[in-house]
C-alpha cells in the first residue's frame, strides 16, 4: 500500500474490500487502460469484473442484493479505480447515482424493480441532467414531460450522457407543469422521470435516441452522448417517487454525492501522477545523477505529495459528513474544488518530470494529462463549487442582530 492517502479508522471489512479493488486495479486495469484508451474502446472485460466483485451494488441495501456499504467504502474504491483509469470510476459513478436517487427517493414499487437488478449488475443506470444550452444553470431545462392519461410524453434533448450507449436505465430530468400553477419557481416544477431503453445507438425505444459517442479529449472508452426525446411514452408509475415537481431536489442530491465521487476520482488521478513522477524522477538522469537527487525536483514531489493528502482528507471527510446523515454541500464542494483543482496541479508536475517524454503516448501521463481537465467540470465548475462554499459559509456565519 502506498504511503500516502490512508483512512484511519477503517472496519476489517472495509479494508479487505479496499485491499480487493487495489489488487483488481493493479493487475486488470493499470497494465491494459492506456492501450484501451488510446483504441477509445468500452472496458467490457473490466466491467465483468467489477461486477463480479460486487462494486455495483456496493452501496444498494443488502435487502435488495447489495453490500449496503457506506459511501465512505465508496468513495475509497473509487479512488482506487481512477487511480487505473479514471473512465473506469466513470461508469460506476453513473450507476451508483441512479441506484442511490432510487435507494433515497423511489417507490416501494421502484425499489423492488430496480435495485436487485442494479446490485448484481443487470440493470445499468444513468442520470441525464444537462441540456445543449443548459451550462450550470438547471433551472433553465426546457425538455418537458406531459400527462397524458396513465401516460407521460417525454420531448427534449439532454447533453453529456454518460453511459448513454451502455446504460438500460436513465434518470432523466425534464419540467413538469401538471398540478403546477404560473408562477411556480422554475426548480419547484421539475420531475425525475425513470427511463427504462435497450443498450446501442440509434432508436433504442420507440421515441427515444441515442446518437453517437462525442469524440473527447479525455474521458474515453465510457460513452458520453446526447440523448433525444421524441414524443417518447413512459408509464405514470415511473416517476420517481411517484410525485411531480421534486425533481431538481431528487437530482442534488444525487449530484451532491457524485461530487463526493469526484472528489474522489481526483485523488486517484492525482496519485497515480504522484507514482508516476516520483518513479520516473529515480531513473531520469542529468548532470551525473538521478533527477531525483536535485532540489529542484524534491521541492517537486513534496508539493505534489502535500496536496494528494490534503484532497484525500478532505474528501474522506465529505464522505463521513453524508454518512452521518448531516448536511455536506459545504464539505462535498469544498472537496470536489480542491480535490479536482490539485489533481490538474499534480499531474502537470508529473509531466513536467517526465520532461519531453511526457508528451509521448508511450508515457501513461500523457493520458493523465488529458483526463484531468474533466474534473474540473463534471459535477459542476470550481465557480459553481464556489458559490455553493462562499453561500453555506454566509449561512453559517451569518451576523446577528
Amino acid at each position: 500500500m502506498s504511503r500516502l492517502a490512508q483512512t484511519a479508522g477503517l472496519t476489517d471489512v472495509q479494508r479487505e474490500i479496499l485491499s480487493t479493488v487495489r489488487e483488481f486495479v493493479d493487475k486488470e486495469i493499470i497494465p491494459v487502460a492506456t492501450e484501451l484508451e488510446h483504441r477509445d474502446e468500452y472496458p467490457q472485460q473490466i466491467v465483468d469484473g467489477l461486477k463480479e466483485l460486487g462494486l455495483f451494488g456496493l452501496m444498494i441495501p443488502e435487502e435488495y442484493g447489495g453490500l449496503g456499504e457506506s459511501l465512505l467504502t465508496y468513495a475509497l474504491c473509487v479512488e482506487e479505480i481512477a487511480r487505473g483509469w479514471m473512465s473506469v470510476s466513470g461508469i460506476i459513478n453513473t450507476h451508483f447515482i441512479v441506484a442511490y436517487m432510487l435507494k433515497q427517493h423511489g417507490t416501494q414499487e421502484q425499489k423492488d424493480t430496480f435495485l436487485p437488478r442494479m446490485a448484481a449488475g443487470e440493470v445499468r443506470g444513468a442520470f441525464s441532467m444537462s441540456e445543449p444550452a443548459l451550462g450550470s444553470d438547471v433551472s433553465a431545462i426546457t425538455s418537458k414531460g406531459v400527462r397524458d392519461g396513465d401516460e407521460y410524453v417525454l420531448n427534449g434533448q439532454k447533453m453529456w450522457l454518460t453511459n448513454g450507449g451502455t446504460s438500460t436505465l436513465v434518470a432523466v430530468l425534464c419540467r413538469s407543469d401538471e398540478g403546477h400553477p404560473e408562477g411556480t419557481a422554475r426548480h419547484k416544477s421539475m420531475t425525475t422521470f425513470l427511463v427504462e431503453k435497450e443498450p446501442g445507438f440509434g432508436e433504442v425505444r420507440p421515441g427515444l435516441t441515442i446518437p453517437g459517442k462525442i469524440d473527447k479529449m479525455g474521458y474515453k472508452g465510457v460513452d458520453t452522448t446526447e440523448l433525444i426525446m421524441d414524443g417518447l411514452r413512459i408509464p405514470a408509475n415511473r416517476v420517481l417517487g411517484g410525485e411531480t415537481g421534486r425533481g431538481f431536489y431528487q437530482m442534488m442530491d444525487g449530484v451532491e454525492v457524485g461530487r463526493v465521487n469526484v472528489a474522489a476520482r481526483g485523488c486517484g488521478v492525482a496519485q497515480r501522477a504522484f507514482e508516476l513522477g516520483v518513479s520516473y524522477a529515480q531513473q531520469r538522469h542529468t548532470f551525473g545523477k538521478a533527477i531525483a537527487q536535485h532540489q529542484a525536483i524534491q521541492f517537486k514531489l513534496a508539493e505534489m505529495a502535500t496536496k494528494v493528502e490534503a484532497a484525500h482528507a478532505m474528501m474522506v471527510n465529505a464522505a463521513r459528513k453524508k454518512d452521518s446523515g448531516e448536511r455536506n454541500d459545504l464539505e462535498a464542494g469544498m472537496a470536489k474544488y480542491l480535490a479536482s483543482e490539485y489533481c490538474k496541479e499534480v499531474v502537470e508536475d508529473a509531466f513536467r518530470i517526465h520532461g519531453g517524454y511526457g508528451f509521448s503516448k508511450e508515457y501513461e501521463i500523457e493520458r493523465l494529462y488529458r483526463e484531468a481537465p474533466m474534473l474540473l467540470i463534471g459535477e459542476g465548475t470550481a465557480e459553481i463549487q464556489k458559490m455553493i462554499i462562499g453561500r453555506r459559509l454566509l449561512e453559517e456565519y451569518r451576523l446577528q442582530g
